[in-house]
Formats: structure tokens, C-alpha cells, sequence
């Protein structure tokens, strides 16, 4: 997908670029937990300012509502640019003026006041047709960040023609999340492997009775129907469960950790898959030359239902197959178990990689096609 590059900005020196981040950075008590975003930008702004542009940046952080609010700040991340880019500028979060999620031509027109260009740098965010993400290339020259570039790079191939086996993992909560990406992925994934909580729609379309396991049953036909295709699908053959009055996150509630198949008791809460699924699907990885994951196989934060995602990112770490990340849960699970360094890519943008894979665009990508100097 051709966007203009940074090399397409011209001459920088001494002019005033307006950088989209994408800087929503986990903080608690004030402080910064992980600042792999705002790292991950950092070769976008040293090639900008070592070319003697001006750069201001800006981000959202958080979900405020449209109006400021100290919670959602971005002074800790303003703090923690200044170390790692002195010189930047960084605005007060987006999201406290209504007019970035309207998209509203005001307040974009209030961005670009002074700016002599555009980068868009904030891949995460670029599934979102907001005012600072696809505003600002309807005026001024624009280009797409390293960072940007990278991410269309890695995995608009995975539409398209990726070395195979190609086989794609997903895993959290909803199956009608990640309906549309399941579908587009069929069109071309060799094995699609199904777990987290979104297995057990999967299986009760299989006839099996789930417990009290996360279940969408309005999508139990959808499963069905997607099973009964043909289509290769890989779903879970046993289950780790949680007894009645057990509690998740808390061990010390009680509540009885048990293996079992894919008939889970009445009162029983699926957590996990299995270790004998949690085996198979080590091995197809194994086996993988392309391998997507998205999504954790369990509750992972829970000690007790963090084996089969533990497993999946170990196998992802020791894969000889081209190894994917897909951000959101599965990048955390990674960065979790210290494995963040031991695959290919890791993508900075969860729902954002699910819709590029699943349509092969994003607003903030047609939006920089458009840019006067594309």
C-alpha cells in the first residue's frame, strides 16, 4: 500500500510538523508502568528533528469524555518524552476537546494552525476516523512515521501471500469481536486456531454443554456454521476449569482448579485451555513458517489459567516461522513472561491490526493517500 514516506516532507529545516503519537501508555499512581509507546516513536522523531524540523506531538490517553480531566493528563508522558526527545512539545490529550472523536473541522483546523506538516506515527489509533488522525492530510503535506510504515509492512502480507504454513491464533473474550477478522483470515490462513473465552461459543456449537464459561449464544450458529464450512479450525479438546465459589484473581478465595474435556459442569467456569491443547497447539505453531497470534488463550493475570497462554508465547518465541504479535492482550501477555524481545513483530495496535487484516485499509491509511503531496 503506497503512502507518502517521510523522505516525501522535503526540505524540514526550521519547519513546524505536527506529530500524531500514539502515547496511551498504562499509568498508575501518576507513573508511567510501560513507556514502549512512546519508545517506539523515537526513530520517528530523532529522523525529524536531526533534519531540523520542529516537532510537536500529540496523543490521545485514556477514555475522558470530552472534557478535561486530571485522571487522563498526559503531563507523565510529557515528562517522560522530554527524557527520551528534548525539544519535543507535547499537547494536552486530544480527547479532553469533544471535537476529536467528532471529528470536527474546528478543532482540526485549531491543530494545524502554524504547522507546516504532517506525520502520522500513531498506528494504533489509526482505525479510528478521529480529527487529528485523518484531518490534518486534507491540508497539509503528510507522511506516514517509521513506526506507521513498519506495521503495513509486517502484516498486509498476511492478507496477501505469507509464507505457509501460515497459521493464525486467536484467542480473548468475544467471538463477535473478531467475526469479521476470522472470516477474512480463512481466505487465506492454513490453520486457524481458536482459544480464550470466545472456545466455548465454539464448542457449545459443538453440542457441548459450557458451564458457567463466557458464552455468546446469538453467535452459537455463527460458530456452527463456520465449523460445518470445512474450514480449518483448531478448537480447544480440554479445559481448565474453576469449581463453584471459586473467584478469579484470587486464589485465596478457594474454589477447586481442575483438567477436564469439553463437557464443563454446571457452576464450572472455563479459565483456560488445557495442557493437552495447550501441547497441539505448540506443535502446529512448531510446524509454522507465518504465525499470527492475537488474543490470550486464558485468564492470564490469574496464575492458576496462565499456562496455555504461557505456552503459546513460548512457542511463539522459539518459532522458525516469521512470528507475529497482534498488541492488546497477547503483547501484554508477552511482555508478561519476558518474551517481548523473542519475536518478529510485535504490533503497538490491537484493534487496529485486526482491521487492517481483516479489510486491508485504515482510515488514517486513506487518509494519507490523499495528503497534497501523495
Amino acid at each position: 500500500m503506497s503512502v507518502p514516506q517521510l523522505e516525501a516532507l522535503g526540505d524540514l529545516d526550521g519547519r513546524r510538523v505536527l506529530l500524531r503519537a500514539d502515547f496511551n501508555v498504562p499509568i498508575g499512581d501518576g507513573v508511567i508502568t510501560d513507556d514502549l509507546r512512546i519508545r517506539a516513536a523515537l526513530p520517528t522523531l530523532e529522523w525529524l528533528q536531526q533534519r531540523g524540523a520542529v516537532v510537536t506531538a500529540c496523543t490521545h490517553l485514556g477514555r475522558p469524555k470530552g472534557v478535561p480531566d486530571p485522571a487522563f493528563s498526559v503531563a507523565p508522558v510529557r515528562a517522560r518524552l522530554a527524557e527520551l526527545a528534548p525539544g519535543v512539545e507535547l499537547l494536552e490529550n486530544l480527547r479532553f476537546n469533544p471535537g476529536e472523536t467528532a471529528n470536527d473541522p474546528a478543532f482540526v483546523a485549531e491543530l494545524i494552525a502554524g504547522q507546516d506538516c504532517y506525520v502520522n506515527d500513531a498506528f494504533g489509533a489509526s482505525h479510528r476516523a478521529h480529527a487529528s488522525i485523518v484531518g490534518p492530510p486534507r491540508h497539509l503535506p503528510s507522511a506516514a512515521g517509521r513506526l506507521m510504515a513498519r506495521e503495513v509492512e509486517v502484516l498486509l502480507p498476511l492478507r496477501g501471500d505469507p509464507k505457509r504454513p501460515f497459521v493464525v491464533i486467536l484467542g480473548g473474550a468475544k467471538v463477535s469481536d473478531k467475526l469479521g477478522v476470522i472470516e477474512a483470515l480463512l481466505q487465506v490462513a492454513d490453520r486457524l486456531i481458536i482459544g480464550g473465552g470466545m472456545c466455548f461459543t465454539f464448542l457449545a456449537a459443538q453440542g457441548h454443554p459450557v458451564g458457567a464459561s463466557l458464552l455468546e449464544a446469538d453467535q452459537i450458529e455463527t460458530c456452527r456454521r463456520l465449523l460445518e464450512s470445512g474450514a480449518p479450525i483448531t478448537i480447544p479438546h480440554d479445559i481448565t476449569a474453576l469449581s463453584p465459589g471459586g473467584k478469579i484473581g484470587d486464589p485465596e478465595a478457594g474454589g477447586e482448579v481442575r483438567q477436564m474435556g469439553t463437557n464443563i459442569p454446571d457452576g464450572w467456569m472455563g479459565l483456560d485451555i488445557g495442557p493437552g491443547t495447550a501441547a497441539e497447539f505448540l506443535d502446529l505453531i512448531a510446524e509454522a513458517r507465518t504465525i499470527f497470534w492475537n488474543g490470550p488463550m486464558g485468564v492470564f493475570e490469574d496464575p492458576r489459567f496462565a499456562a496455555g497462554t504461557r505456552t503459546v508465547a513460548e512457542a511463539m518465541a522459539e518459532a522458525r516461522g516469521f512470528t507475529v504479535v497482534g498488541g492488546g492482550d497477547s503483547a501484554a501477555a508477552l511482555a508478561a513472561f519476558g518474551l517481548q524481545n523473542d519475536v518478529d513483530h510485535v504490533s503497538t495496535g490491537g484493534g487496529a491490526s485486526l482491521e487492517l487484516l481483516e479489510l486491508g485499509d485504515l482510515p488514517g491509511l486513506e487518509a494519507l493517500r490523499g495528503a497534497p503531496n501523495a
